[in-house]
């Protein structure tokens, strides 16, 4: 594969983790080396977002998404959301997120995770920025929340599903709510039943991302994710829908350019 005839633009990566302070710089020079031409950096929380903003202010490969995750909402202020909504009109932000629901390791703070779901979709709307959305093991509710919520949205897509891992007929029903759907390096695990799945997608709705520092490809399990990688996941992609790496780059980089509305 010769990198300089791909450009792959990775929609999902936490680069203002701890995990790459020592080597951030070099990060990102493997990235373009890759052929990674852009990649979103998206904020867990309003720290996290404000650091999102900087890395994308200081390198130009680097689009930032602001918002606060399922994990990080319990105890969060109308304050903070108004913080990430101050956040969001930087010119560098293109999108809301990471933002949903997770109800895998605890429903303590269901309630919570909703008020702060639909506080963050009420911005996104406000703002006609599209939604990066985190969905684990709480499916029923989003699917509930958002069908109402994409009737008032007027974006031109409303957003986009991160690390899907559900099964065909969930695609369908966040497919014709107009979400994307995005796939990660899991899609390549031994175990994986994503084959299927991204098979009936419809190919301009299809992005790719690494969520790095985690869930690196099968080559990488163990170790560190980075965006250098997630050549390795259009490759996948690729073999799945029979086409070649080349194509599949082209493809999910013109649908995240439409997506996020990148230049």
């Amino acid at each position: 594969m010769n990198s300089s005839k791909i450009s792959i633009i990775d929609t999902h990566a936490h680069l203002d983790g701890e995990e790459f302070d020592s080597d951030r710089d070099a990060v990102i020079a493997r990235a373009a080396e890759a052929g990674i031409g852009r990649i979103i950096t998206c904020g867990t929380s309003v720290e996290a977002s404000e650091k999102a903003i900087a890395l994308a202010e200081k390198y130009p490969a680097v689009y930032a998404a602001v918002g606060i995750h399922p994990q990080e909402i319990a105890g969060v202020k109308k304050t903070e959301i108004s913080r990430i909504a101050t956040l969001a009109k930087h010119p560098r932000v293109v999108a809301i997120g990471e933002m949903g629901l997770d109800f895998h390791r605890s429903v303590v703070y269901k309630d919570e995770q909703i008020k702060g779901l639909k506080w963050q979709l009420e911005l996104a709307g406000e703002l006609q920025l599209p939604v990066i959305l985190h969905n684990r093991q709480a499916t029923n509710e989003m699917i509930e929340i958002l069908s109402g919520w994409v009737q008032k949205a007027t974006a031109d897509s409303p957003g986009v599903i991160h690390c899907f891992q559900e099964n065909a007929d969930n695609a369908r029903i966040f497919l014709n709510m107009g979400f994307y759907l995005a796939f990660g390096g899991y899609i390549g695990y031994p175990k994986s039943q994503m084959a299927e799945v991204i098979k009936i997608v419809p190919q301009d709705r299809l992005v790719v991302e690494t969520d790095c520092p985690y869930l690196p490809p099968q080559k990488y399990r163990g170790q560190r994710n980075e965006p250098a990688y997630i050549k390795l996941t259009v490759e996948k992609m690729a073999e799945i829908r029979g086409t070649n790496i080349e194509t599949m780059a082209k493809i999910t980089s013109e649908n995240a350019e439409r997506l996020f509305k990148l230049k």
